[in-house]
């Protein structure tokens, strides 16, 4: 049977920042093109795949923004450029694909940056989750998450990609040592950022029926211990808005001093 997908999201400023550098988008990609969708819908998956992204923006001035909302508008154009070459009767590699479209995107970002003094260093985090009809395809730069809620548990299928998280792997650092060390968000892998390159990490899973899962900038990491998120996701199962809602108030509540953006998406 095609399943359903059902999605809300939710993104909002921080109260130390004036703009918000935090950029989320969804679109149903086929043979046509691209078509933005609404940020709290649903959809069947028939004749076209889903695609949700996270971009976290850093950079002053306008830099922030402007670099993750390329990001993920970039990559709603040349996404669905995989349907026409499938039409054709070529069938590309999906994580091949979305490796090589990061990168472009990253070497667009940075000449994008040299281009005037205000956008120097501009770059940004990615989260994307790719729904096809046969699986979820991963793509992921910097320390923006994915989660899985599956029969009672919940998996984080991202790594942040810091020197911290590999202590905090090793066991070297405890989940509280993690959140408070200064250097956490010293990336070693973004897109732009005047770096010379980037390696994202690109992954394919299969999903089912009752899954559930939530792409989220770091904002809702600083007002929410992984316990709390596990318990949010696992409430709420009807309806994606409450959901959202209840994790987005919570990790207001408890921080709120980062652009805070997610979005929970269940497979019906």
């Amino acid at each position: 049977m095609t399943p359903t997908f059902d999605w809300s999201a939710l993104t909002t400023s921080g109260f130390r920042k004036t703009r918000n550098d935090d950029s989320f988008l969804i679109f149903s990609a086929g043979i046509e093109g691209a078509i933005e969708l609404s940020a709290e819908s649903s959809s069947p998956l028939s004749n076209e795949d889903l695609i949700f992204g996270v971009s976290d923006g850093m950079g002053g001035g306008n830099a922030g923004h402007l670099a993750s909302s390329m990001i993920l508008q970039t990559l709603s154009e040349t996404i669905p450029k995989t349907f026409k070459t499938a039409a054709q009767g070529l069938h590309p590699d999906y994580l091949e694909l979305l490796e090589q479209k990061v990168k472009d995107v990253h070497l667009g970002i940075n000449q994008k940056a040299a281009t005037d003094e205000q956008f120097k260093g501009m770059g940004a985090t990615l989260t994307l989750a790719w729904f096809t009809p046969e699986n979820l395809y991963i793509a992921h730069a910097g320390d923006s998450r994915l989660y899985l809620f599956r029969s009672e548990e919940t998996q984080q299928l991202t790594e942040d990609h810091s020197f911290c998280w590999r202590k905090f792997q090793r066991g070297e650092l405890t989940e509280r040592q993690y959140r408070n060390n200064p250097k956490r968000s010293v990336l070693c892998e973004v897109i732009g950022g005047g770096h010379s390159k980037v390696t994202p990490s690109v992954a394919s899973i299969p999903y089912q029926k009752g899954d559930r899962f939530m792409l989220c900038s770091d904002g809702i990491i600083d007002g929410l211990w992984e316990k709390h998120i596990h318990s949010a996701l696992g409430k709420n199962r009807d309806s994606t808005s409450a959901a959202a809602n209840a994790l987005m108030d919570r990790a207001i509540d408890n921080d709120g001093s980062d652009d805070t953006t997610l979005i929970v998406i269940d497979v019906r």
